[in-house]
């Protein structure tokens, strides 16, 4: 659930850490707020993987910042996850939310695909 926030936002536009923690709070709720201990290594993970890339930019009041940035790998890894979600994002309404707000990624086809898997759940 994590990493498909992280590779959705970032698809959106680059980003650094706590822009991307403040979208991430924003989308799922203060009610699950995403703490530091998760979100970093995620980032570091997903980095490794190749998944997403991060630069320095000067900060506005003082420190350099990190920024974000999603690799054509990471496009792939969400296109993926978006088009054959795990049976739990289609079964947990609040990891749903989080794949329905990235779905505009996918063709009116593909989108159509993974509603009726969530029709079909809740029948």
């Amino acid at each position: 659930m994590l990493e498909l926030a992280i590779l959705g936002f970032l698809k959106e536009e680059p980003l650094h850490g706590y822009e991307l923690k403040q979208r991430l709070a924003m989308l799922t709720g203060h009610a699950r707020p995403v703490s530091d201990g998760a979100l970093y290594p995620a980032i570091a993970r997903m980095e490794r993987k190749g998944w997403l890339t991060r630069r320095q930019e000067p900060g506005k009041a003082a420190a350099p910042r990190q920024v974000l940035e999603l690799t054509p790998e990471g496009e792939q890894e969400l296109l993926r996850r978006l088009r054959t979600p795990a049976e739990m994002e289609i079964s947990n309404s609040s990891q749903f939310v989080i794949l329905l707000a990235f779905l505009k990624y996918l063709g009116p086809a593909e989108q159509r695909l993974v509603l009726v898997r969530r029709l079909e759940f809740l029948e």
